[in-house]
């Protein structure tokens, strides 16, 4: 089903990280939609706490008062939208049910060296990058559920620009939408988009667009058809939104940068454990070998330094990082050297023949070469293009 149909009954739910996302990247299809007959719901899942202020009127305005602001401002663009049903994720019908309500705050960015968002070094426990993924994704469920679209649309992979919330939106819509068979479009920038986007003509409802984006008094200003943000960047409003339909997939559990702190530590833990559990295992059986006329066969320490290589690479391909990597390696390095050591009859465990050698050196280079090699995961996220943004706020 397209995100845009023109008969009506048609059902479709926009999936947000901020206030103003919305009215930004497809206030002309919301406004196309509701034009045409199509009911359009909004799931907004933050509400843009630590973006930047570009009104000096309101500089001065406490985070509460700040936070009211900003979802006064989004109720007045919707209501110019023509948005009848929206939600903030966490509250009820945007919360999986019997679990109390909770507010998810916006997670914030730093811009990156290389010009692109970084997540904050300290994430707040309540942010939505601090969320465990499965609660955002079966929150965002819920709300699917709620309103039982024919259609969801919410960013590219790469959040648009890169900003965490973004990228946590997508890929927790993702596996919403994928778990429950709902058809899933993104937002894709036309200069990037391919043969099969559906592009969506929005200049008879530009100036519904326009009016909704004014009442971001807060977070930018508009000049004619220049929205400038807080950090001084500019760019035009969009006359041609541009959506991609993506497959019924699960996208990729999130890698050591998606876990909680919790989650990282309870995964550093049980990297330990298995990397000295598989040491002291390896360390024991590393003699076992064949007897063959020509000599023996260390089928043992082959199997062991297999075992090895394969756990480190595994890890490092699954988290995307060399932090758990090398928890475990140094559990298991630790392990090993300690059934090295000679005591007074001698080690038993690592004698000093082929096997014995290649066991204790081997596991260093394996270690080594996972840990040092440059680049080890699956494939990054694609950017889907934008223009430059400045270092110094966070438009959102």
């Amino acid at each position: 089903m397209n995100p845009v149909d023109r008969q009506p009954g048609e059902r479709v739910l926009f999936v947000h990280a901020h206030p103003d996302d919305e009215s930004i990247t497809t206030g002309g299809t919301i406004a196309t939609l509701v034009a045409n007959g199509a009911a359009v719901a909004v799931l907004t899942c933050t509400r843009g706490e630590l973006g930047e202020i570009i009104d000096p009127e309101l500089a001065g305005l406490s985070a509460d008062a700040l936070t009211r602001q900003r979802e006064s401002e989004l109720r007045a663009a919707l209501t110019t939208l023509g948005v009848g049903d929206h939600w903030f994720l966490g509250d009820a019908g945007a919360r999986l049910a019997g679990r109390a309500p909770r507010r998810y705050t916006d997670s914030g960015m730093v811009w990156g060296d290389d010009g692109r968002p970084l997540p904050l070094p300290d994430v707040a426990d309540d942010s939505l990058c601090a969320a465990e993924f499965g609660d955002v994704v079966a929150d965002i469920a819920t709300a699917i559920a709620t309103v039982q679209p024919t259609a969801v649309v919410s960013y590219d992979a790469d959040g648009g620009y890169g900003h965490p919330d973004h990228v946590r939106v997508h890929e927790a819509t993702a596996q919403a939408t994928a778990v429950l068979g709902v058809p899933f479009w993104v937002i894709v920038p036309d200069a990037g988009a391919s043969n099969t986007a559906r592009r969506v003509d929005v200049r008879p409802v530009v100036d519904t667009k326009r009016a909704a984006l004014r009442a971001y008094r807060s977070q930018l200003r508009l000049d004619g058809d220049t929205i400038t943000h807080p950090g001084g960047q500019t760019e035009v409003v969009t006359t041609l939104e541009s959506f991609e339909r993506r497959g019924r997939h699960v996208p990729p559990t999130p890698g050591w940068a998606g876990l909680t702190r919790s989650g990282k530590v309870t995964t550093g833990v049980i990297a330990a454990v298995l990397g000295a559990a598989i040491g002291a295992i390896a360390t024991v059986n590393h003699q076992l070998a064949l007897t063959l006329p020509s000599g023996p066969l260390w089928v043992g320490v082959a199997a062991s330094l297999l075992v090895i290589s394969a756990l480190l690479v595994g890890m490092r391909l699954y988290f995307g990082s060399r932090i758990p990597v090398a928890i475990s390696a140094a559990a298991m390095l630790l392990t090993i050297g300690l059934f090295a050591m000679v005591g007074p009859g001698g080690s038993v465990l690592i004698p000093a023949n082929f096997a014995g050698w290649l066991w204790a050196y081997g596991p260093i280079v394996i270690v080594a070469l996972v840990i040092g090699w440059p680049r080890l995961s699956f494939p990054a996220r694609g950017s889907m293009g934008g223009s430059p943004k400045s270092k110094e706020s966070d438009p959102q």
